[in-house]
């Protein structure tokens, strides 16, 4: 499939987001911890979360959960406390996917985990048991999933789990979102120091509970304004005091021109016409908006540094090098260092006369390029089906903003 776009001399919309797939993929593995009697209300509609609930409802010995990061990394520490036998598989990249720093984290706390391929990664064999293990230490530098799931299965552990994280930690916001979740729904789980966290063995209270928006979702409406000539964007569901990580996105976007005024039902975008000469930003806390922010800043002529990207690497693609391949055909050089560190000084070489944007089956490559439209009219995206991973009504929703969108398959 091949998308063509034409976008509206000026934007105007109103948006209903998409729940937050974060927050819904954790609230389920709680609620199903906690036998919960209320489901979650306003779950995300995406890939990711759908799998989720498919896995929890039926329960089946082999589970395939296809690319779905989350729920690879969340019902691999599930399983290890649920009763029975069953073996979690995915799809080819997602059987490339590393996962073993989490299974010997389980292992250690007595989990039976056994690989059914290649050492190291899925598919997974898990015979779930009592873990009376309680003590633990990872790097503070691996992915914030790892730990979250460690932490989600605290309260079903038989002495609680402390775990320990060392060297630097990142993306801290996705930690303390799943500790707030926690906490929500009954847990007595908190930071005991700046590298500690302590879980009592404390069974999960079944509550109500209703999934804001998504502001990963966000991002891309506010990169849709800072791109059109004019834009009045409102965004429904997000809220201020966000437990999301992903909503300093909209202080990010203040500093390139776009405000956020808060209302009863959201946000309401306004653009300024302001920007800096440059800027630079640590994305260790929100890696997933940085598709977003290179490809924005490029766009609009701002030269980047943007660090703390090494989670990029191993995510639905390498991103980092997806990013620089995809930026090329649009004419962009953008640099990288220490696989880590993605840097635009402004170079330039000459685009490609109808270039093609391959997704790599991100979700965020499909979105993150769709805006640059705006910019570069020949340009097409290839197998734009990917968005329905996180955000499902995508392109429905551009549409509605007044974009055209023509299959060429």
């Amino acid at each position: 499939m091949l998308y063509k776009l034409i976008p509206p001399p000026a934007v105007k919309a109103t948006i209903q987001l998409p729940a937050s797939k974060s927050i819904s993929n954790r609230a389920l593995i709680i609620n199903a911890l906690g036998k919960g009697s209320y489901p979650p209300e306003n779950l995300s509609d995406c890939d990711d979360t759908c799998v989720m609930i498919k896995a929890l409802i039926e329960s089946k010995e082999t589970i395939d959960i296809m690319a779905a990061g989350t729920a690879m990394r969340f019902l691999t520490a599930y399983l290890s406390v649920t009763p029975g036998e069953r073996i979690i598989t995915g799809t080819a990249r997602m059987q490339q996917r590393p996962i073993q720093i989490l299974v010997n984290a389980l292992r250690e706390l007595g989990a039976e985990i056994s690989y059914t391929h290649n050492e190291g990664f899925p598919p997974l064999r898990i015979k779930g048991a009592e873990l009376k293990g309680n003590e633990i230490t990872l790097k503070g530098n691996v992915s914030s999933q790892y730990i979250s799931a460690l932490l989600m299965i605290g309260p079903a552990l038989k002495n609680g789990l402390v775990l320990h994280l060392s060297g630097e930690i990142i993306s801290r916001p996705y930690i303390n979102l799943t500790l707030q979740l926690m906490q929500d729904f009954g847990a007595k789980a908190a930071w005991t120091s700046s590298d500690s966290i302590s879980v009592a063995p404390q069974l999960y209270t079944s509550i109500p509970f209703t999934v804001e928006s998504d502001w990963s979702a966000a991002s891309y409406w506010y990169q849709i304004a800072a791109l059109s000539p004019k834009a009045e964007i409102e965004l429904l569901g997000l809220f201020r005091n966000s437990y999301q990580g992903d909503s300093r996105g909209a202080e990010v976007f203040s500093r390139l021109g776009i405000t956020t005024e808060f209302t009863a039902k959201g946000v309401k975008l306004k653009k300024t016409g302001k920007a800096p000469e440059r800027l630079e930003e640590d994305f260790i806390d929100i890696p997933d908006l940085a598709q977003t922010f290179v490809v924005t800043c490029a766009l609009i002529n701002i030269p980047f540094r943007f660090t703390g990207l090494q989670s990029l690497k191993i995510k639905e693609t390498d991103r980092i090098a997806a990013l620089r391949n995809e930026l090329k055909k649009l004419g962009y050089l953008i640099e990288e260092e220490n696989d880590s560190v993605l840097m635009w000084n402004g170079g330039r070489c000459e685009p490609e006369k109808t270039p093609v944007i391959t997704t790599y089956e991100d979700h965020r490559m499909a979105m993150a390029f769709a805006p640059a439209i705006i910019c570069h009219p020949t340009m097409r995206i290839a197998d734009p089906q990917v968005v329905t991973k996180s955000y499902p009504g995508y392109w429905k929703d551009l549409k509605q903003a007044g974009f055209q969108i023509i299959n060429e398959d």
